[in-house]
C-alpha cells in the first residue's frame, strides 16, 4: 500500500509539471503560431514593447508601442484591458518575456508573447508596416566590404542587446590594436533589417569571420575576447 501511495504521488507531480509546461508553451508562441493566434483572437490587444525608433523601422499592423525600457511602461500599460487578451513582441524575445511577466503580475489574465520577436517574424516572411524609409546596407554593399586581404569580422548588434554591449568594448579595442590582422565592421541590426533577413541573422549577437571573402566562422551569442582572437589568428 505504501508503494501505491508513492506511485500516486509521483503521478500527481508529473501531471502537475506537464500542465505547467503546457501552459507556458501555450503563452509563448513561435512567429507563425503567434500570427495565427492573433488573427483568430477577438478583441486582441497587440503591443510592441521596443523603442519608438525600432517601432518606426517596422512593426506589426495595429500594434501600439509601449517601450518596456521606458520609465512609464507600467503607467502606460494600465490603458490595456485586463479582461482581454494581450499579445506582446519585441526584437528578439527577452523584453517581451519580461513585459509578459510584469503584465501577469499586474493582473492580466491572457498574455501571449512571440518567441524570437521581430527577427523571427521577418525571417518567416510575415507582413509588417514600415514607417522608416531607410533600407540600410544592401547585400551587394555588404559583399564589397568582404573584399579584403585582411580577415573581416562582422559584428551584428543592437543597442538593446545586453550581450552585444558586453562584447562592444573588446571589439573596439581589437579594432584599434590589430588593424593589420583584422578589419572589424559593426552593423546595427535595427537599421539593416533587410540585410539581416538575407543573411539569416534572426537573433543577436552574431559574429561572422571572413577570410578572402569566405565565411570561416559564424557565432551566435556571447563569446569571449580570447575566443575571438584565437579564431582570427588561426
Amino acid at each position: 500500500m505504501y508503494k501505491n501511495i508513492i506511485v500516486v504521488f509521483f503521478l500527481i507531480v508529473l501531471t502537475g509539471c506537464s500542465k505547467a509546461q503546457n501552459g507556458k508553451n501555450e503563452s509563448s508562441l513561435p512567429a507563425t503560431e503567434f500570427s495565427k493566434k492573433l488573427d483568430q483572437t477577438k478583441d486582441a490587444q497587440l503591443v510592441d514593447v521596443r523603442t519608438p525608433g525600432e517601432f518606426r523601422n517596422g512593426h506589426l499592423k495595429n500594434a501600439m508601442n509601449i517601450d518596456w525600457n521606458a520609465d512609464d511602461f507600467t503607467e502606460k500599460a494600465k490603458v490595456l484591458d485586463k479582461e482581454k487578451p494581450v499579445f506582446l513582441y519585441c526584437m528578439s524575445g527577452p523584453r517581451s518575456t519580461a513585459a509578459a511577466a510584469k503584465l501577469q503580475e499586474m493582473g492580466f489574465k491572457n498574455v501571449y508573447e512571440m518567441q524570437g520577436g521581430m527577427m523571427k517574424w521577418r525571417n518567416a516572411n510575415l507582413p509588417e508596416i514600415k514607417v522608416s524609409t531607410s533600407a540600410g546596407m544592401s547585400l551587394a554593399q555588404y559583399n564589397e566590404i568582404l573584399k579584403s586581404e585582411t580577415p573581416v569580422l562582422v559584428d551584428f548588434y543592437a543597442e538593446w542587446c545586453a550581450p552585444c554591449k558586453k562584447m562592444e568594448p573588446y571589439l573596439k579595442k581589437m579594432s584599434s590594436e590589430m588593424p593589420d590582422k583584422v578589419k572589424i565592421i559593426r552593423i546595427n541590426a535595427d537599421e539593416n533589417t533587410e540585410l539581416c533577413k538575407e543573411l539569416n541573422v534572426s537573433a543577436l549577437p552574431v559574429l561572422k569571420l571572413y577570410k578572402k571573402e569566405k565565411l570561416v566562422w559564424n557565432n551566435l551569442g556571447f563569446v569571449t575576447e580570447d575566443e575571438v582572437r584565437k579564431r582570427i589568428i588561426q
